[in-house]
């Protein structure tokens, strides 16, 4: 079973710690990770998404992050970033790989596979440095079916129209999307 650092808004831990289970069937502030990998193709900026399995427990087949995954508890936010790197994707990186963009608190109530679902999350957001090309990744099957680039302006286009196919939270979206624009990509 997992368990889960119970923090505070802010992303730190109070000392207690939680099941996933319990976590999402009562809403209790947990932690996660997210890691963007991007290219500049032509003149814009392409965004790496994966494409979730439909076991998940959450938003089933929809395009995300390019990996994410929550903090286990004693776990540091780049440790679980690097992990989820690996593990997701096959992709192999150290700390340094990974540039902190900032950090946002995710906050919703919806029901998958006709279950309730409570997410209540603080989000640390890294970009990765490390150039990658599809053909270089190794999808774990029981996590995503796939991954496939799109244009920054495409993601922020469809997820500001709730596009059902993308579950890109906003947040993180819109951290990326300003981190990238100052580099002017």
């Amino acid at each position: 079973m997992e368990y889960f650092d119970i923090c505070d808004e802010n992303g730190t831990p109070t000392g207690e710690t939680v099941s996933r289970k319990t976590a999402h069937e009562k809403g209790i502030c947990h932690r996660t990770a997210h890691v963007w990998i991007v290219r500049r193709h032509d003149s814009h900026c392409d965004l790496l998404l994966q494409k979730r399995s439909l076991n998940k427990d959450s938003f089933p087949g929809c395009l995300d992050t390019s990996s994410a995954g929550h903090i286990p508890a004693g776990d540091e936010p780049s440790e679980s970033a690097l992990r989820e790197l690996k593990e997701e994707l096959g992709i192999s990186a150290v700390e340094a790989d990974l540039v902190p963009i900032g950090k946002f608190h995710a906050a919703y109530e919806m029901v998958f596979h006709d279950q309730p679902f409570k997410d209540n999350e603080v989000v640390f957001v890294y970009i990765l440095k490390k150039e990658v090309e599809i053909s270089d990744i190794t999808v774990q099957k029981e996590e995503l079916t796939g991954v496939e680039w799109h244009s920054l302006e495409e993601t922020e286009a469809a997820v500001a129209k709730d596009d059902p196919a993308y579950c890109v939270p906003p947040l993180g979206l819109a951290c990326i999307a300003s981190y990238l624009r100052q580099k002017d990509c």
